[in-house]
C-alpha cells in the first residue's frame, strides 16, 4: 500500500504545475453575440440525438454569465459528479482550520466501497483496516473517482454541511444527501447493514433490482440542476469558493480526472479540461445517468464552462460516448472563432 500512497499523495504535487494562473481568467469569446443562436440550435440538436432520453445542458460564459440552456428545467441525478461540491466543502473546512490536509482518517474492511475510475483504495487495500490522510483521500475521490475515498470524507464534512455550504454561497440548485455506499442501497433496495436473501433467486434478483432503479430515478436526492452545476464552477474558477491555493488544489485535482475521458475525446489541441464525470451503471438497456461537468480552457485565457447530465438512456456507451465528445467539440469550435 505505500506504493498506492505514494502515487496519492505524489498526484496533487504533480498536478499543481499544470494549472496556470490563467486558469482563474476568462475572455469573453469573440462574436459570442452572434453565435449564441447557432450554438443553441447544435445544443438543441444534440439533445434530440439523445431522445428518448433526456440530455441537459447549460453552456456558461464565466465572463459575461451569457447562458446556453437545453432542458435544464429540471434536477439530474448526479452519481460521481457530487464528489465536487464534497470537496469544495472538505477545502472550506481546511481554509477554516478545521480541518488539515494531514489529519488521517481510518477506513476499515467494512466501509470499503465498489467503484473507482483506475483502481484505487479498495484494489491496494490489505488487513481490516487502514488510514488515510485527508490530501490521500481528495485526490483518490476526485481524480480516481473512487468511492470508498469520498464516503471516508463524508465523515468529515456530512453531507447536510454540504449542502449548507453550497446554499451558502447561492447555490440552490444542487444537493448533497448521501454517500456512495447511501446510492448503492438504493439501486439495491437494500437497508444499511442488509444483505441480499441467501436463498434469493435470480429471478428475484433481478425483479430487485429493476425495482432499486426506479426507485433511483425517482429519489430527489444527490441531484443537480445543469445550472446549479454551471454556477458552481463558475464560483470555483472565480476564486470565491474559498483561498486561491484552495482553489488551484481542486482545479489540479478536476483535471487529473482524465478516466472517463467523456468530453475530452472531444477537445481540440491544446485546450485542457478540469471536470467531474458521473456514471450509473445500465440495467435492461437503461442507463439512469451518464455526466460530465467542467472547464475548458485555452492557453490565451478563454474559457467556458459545460455542464451535461443525461439521464433515462438507451443508448449505447460509445453512443453516448460520442455525444458527449460531440458537444466539446461544438462548444470548443464555437469559442474558437
Amino acid at each position: 500500500m505505500d506504493t498506492a500512497r505514494t502515487r496519492l499523495s505524489r498526484l496533487l504535487a504533480l498536478t499543481l504545475a499544470f494549472i496556470a494562473p490563467t486558469a482563474l481568467m476568462a475572455v469573453q469569446p469573440s462574436d459570442t453575440g452572434a453565435n449564441h443562436a447557432v450554438l443553441q440550435g447544435k445544443l438543441e440538436a444534440l439533445a434530440k440525438r439523445a431522445q428518448p432520453g433526456v440530455l441537459g445542458i447549460v453552456v456558461l460564459d464565466p465572463q459575461n454569465g451569457e447562458r446556453w440552456r437545453v432542458n435544464a428545467d429540471r434536477a439530474y441525478p448526479m452519481m460521481s459528479v457530487f464528489k465536487a461540491p464534497v470537496a469544495a466543502a472538505v477545502f472550506a473546512r481546511i481554509d477554516s482550520g478545521a480541518l488539515s490536509m494531514e489529519k488521517t482518517v481510518t477506513v476499515t474492511r467494512a466501509d470499503l466501497v465498489d467503484g473507482s475510475a483506475v483502481p484505487s483504495i479498495g484494489a491496494h487495500f490489505h488487513g481490516e483496516r487502514m488510514s488515510f490522510t485527508v490530501r490521500q483521500l481528495l485526490a483518490a475521490a476526485i481524480s480516481d473517482s473512487d468511492n470508498t475515498a469520498v464516503d471516508a470524507l463524508l465523515r468529515l464534512v456530512p453531507p447536510r454541511d454540504v449542502t449548507a455550504f453550497l446554499r451558502a454561497h447561492g447555490i440552490a440548485g444542487m444537493r448533497v444527501d448521501m454517500g456512495e455506499a447511501g446510492v448503492g442501497r438504493v439501486f439495491e433496495q437494500l437497508a444499511p447493514g442488509q444483505q441480499p436473501p441467501a436463498t434469493e433467486t435470480a429471478q428475484a434478483q433481478e425483479l430487485r433490482l429493476q425495482r432499486g432503479y426506479r426507485a433511483y430515478l425517482a429519489d430527489p436526492r444527490n441531484r443537480s440542476t445543469p445550472d446549479a452545476a454551471a454556477d458552481f464552477l463558475r464560483q470555483l474558477q472565480r476564486g470565491t469558493l474559498f483561498s486561491p491555493s484552495s482553489t488551484h488544489a481542486l482545479l489540479a485535482l478536476l483535471q487529473a480526472q482524465t478516466r472517463p475521458d467523456r468530453m475530452r475525446q472531444g477537445l481540440p489541441d491544446g485546450v485542457r479540461l478540469a471536470d467531474k464525470c458521473g456514471t450509473s451503471y445500465t440495467l435492461d438497456g437503461l442507463t439512469a445517468a451518464y455526466n460530465d461537468i467542467g472547464i475548458l480552457s485555452w492557453p490565451d485565457g478563454r474559457s467556458v464552462i459545460v455542464a451535461a447530465f443525461l439521464t433515462t438512456s438507451t443508448a449505447s456507451k460509445a453512443e453516448r460516448e460520442a455525444l458527449f465528445a460531440d458537444l466539446a467539440r461544438t462548444v470548443a469550435s464555437t469559442w474558437h472563432h
